[in-house]
């Protein structure tokens, strides 16, 4: 196997080098050209896949550290609106619960609304509509 972008080495033509000649190499060389852009383009596409993947990685272990700090957070809201509330701890994990609702509507509400902004989202939206 030949490494990618390698180029066979030809003579140039000579007065003596027919036509149909010139388009059996133009022929190969196309073959070959192709072959090697395919080739490249696995490579790279495999390469992609690859910090693709890592990425996905980072993301999911930043998103369970971010769901783990957001339960401690409710809990440690709950409980210091409980004690405040001389130690109904219901009240506190009532209170707690429904600040984390709201929060999350809100994000729930930008988020829907930065995707609306994006232009492949609209032309998306526009066609579920028809």
């Amino acid at each position: 196997m030949k490494p990618v972008g390698a180029s066979v080495a030809r003579p140039l033509s000579s007065p003596e080098t027919t036509i149909p000649d010139l388009v059996r190499r133009l022929g190969d060389d196309s073959k070959h050209l192709l072959s090697d852009e395919v080739r490249l383009a696995k490579l790279e596409m495999h390469e992609a896949a690859h910090e693709a993947g890592a990425a996905a990685k980072f993301f999911a272990v930043a998103l369970a550290a971010g769901a783990l700090a957001a339960v401690a957070l409710t809990v440690l809201i709950a409980t210091a609106i409980g004690r405040a509330l001389n130690g109904h701890m219901w009240a506190g994990t009532l209170i707690a619960g429904v600040v984390d609702l709201i929060v999350g509507a809100v994000l729930l509400k930008l988020g829907i609304g930065a995707y609306a902004e994006s232009p492949r989202a609209l032309g998306e939206l526009r066609d579920a509509q028809h």
